[in-house]
């Protein structure tokens, strides 16, 4: 191993060590920022190790005094065929924990125990596995195996999660509550794990935290509302404390590379989520935007023919499930045509 790599690798064992020390503390002071602060350290550490044990540079010029920044070495690590060792899975699971610790290091953040378990189990498999891929060896050399984050609260998958959390942020925002700070602590996560996903690299203002806790209020669903994090999920194998976690892309859904230079965005991005964004209502959510049931909102539909309509219609396939949604558009055509005529005409035309 070269002298350089071996030390580095050495300083991000050690941030490893750390984080995993605070996320098994008995403390709760400042544990959620050091946890996710030294992961990502860990991270950047490995990252450039691997790169020049690869034969890379980690500086853009030989005479420069700052090495490259996170973003910079995933980019080269996934781009670089001269020295790529990681996949678009790891980058979006990479981008998913320098996103968190941006907040954590530099505002505010309240994370959940399970977002925080899922996040720190899959970091320590990612490093894990780039050892063994770059550097042929086992983390277990380094550390003991009872050296990993353990949580007391079973994990859950990313549908029941978020599914959980808007329901709470939804409850937050009831007239009679008002709750919006604490609301607003438990969107960010959520909105910088969607954002970094689709390939964005932002903190959200309290602004777009409204607006984000206004549709779940609304009753938008959480996949409408985080069409990033929809596509994603924690794959997960072995078990007890041998357990592996990944944060993987869902089966169909591709990942792009974002050209080098453009403003606020990550390195990659789930192509899937313009679609998903724009494409934001199921049946039962344009029916209720409507004021239909969802039998009387198809027949709307179908006298549209908004199935024929790209502006308002598609079917999109992830995977071996096949998903029919409806755009913003299709509201505003409904409910044009119910000011122009009544409902229980078109539906009784539809079925005589």
């Amino acid at each position: 191993m070269k002298r350089e790599a071996r030390r580095l690798l050495s300083k991000g064992v050690h941030s490893l060590t750390v984080s995993i020390d605070h996320f098994n503390g008995s403390s709760d002071v400042g544990r959620i920022d050091a946890v996710l602060i030294s992961l990502d350290h860990s991270l950047e550490m490995l990252l450039k190790a691997s790169i020049l044990e690869r034969g890379g540079e980690i500086r853009d010029k030989p005479d420069d005094r700052e090495t490259i920044g996170f973003d910079a070495c995933i980019r080269k690590a996934l781009s670089d065929g001269a020295i790529k060792f990681i996949n678009e899975d790891q980058a979006l699971s990479l981008q998913s924990i320098n996103g968190l610790r941006d907040a954590a290091q530099h505002h505010l953040l309240d994370i959940s125990e399970h977002q925080l378990y899922l996040h720190a189990r899959a970091g320590v498999t990612l490093f894990a596995d780039l050892m063994r891929t770059v550097f042929a060896t086992e983390l277990s050399r380094y550390l003991p195996a009872r050296a990993l984050p353990l949580s007391t609260i079973a994990p859950v998958d990313i549908d029941v999660l978020f599914e959980n959390e808007a329901r709470e942020i939804a409850k937050l925002l009831q007239p009679s509550r008002r709750r919006r700070v604490e609301a607003e602590a438990r969107l960010r996560p959520l909105a910088i794990l969607d954002a970094t996903v689709r390939g964005e690299k932002f903190q959200p203002s309290s602004k777009e935290l409204d607006t984000l806790g206004a549709r779940l209020a609304s009753g938008e669903t959480w996949h409408a509302v985080f069409p990033g994090a929809a596509s994603i999920v924690f794959a997960e194998d072995g078990a007890g404390p041998k357990v592996n976690l990944r944060l993987t892309k869902k089966e169909g859904v591709p990942v792009q590379l974002v050209p080098a230079g453009t403003p606020g965005a990550s390195v990659v991005g789930v192509k899937r989520v313009d679609e998903l964004g724009f494409y934001n209502l199921s049946l039962t959510d344009l029916a209720a935007h409507v004021g239909l049931t969802p039998p009387k909102a198809t027949a709307a539909a179908r006298h549209l023919n908004l199935y024929g309509d790209p502006e308002c219609f598609k079917e999109i396939v992830i995977g071996k499930s096949r998903f029919k949604r409806y755009s913003q558009v299709a509201i505003e055509k409904i409910n044009k045509l119910l000011k122009e005529g009544s409902i229980d005409d078109i539906w009784a035309s539809r079925s005589r």
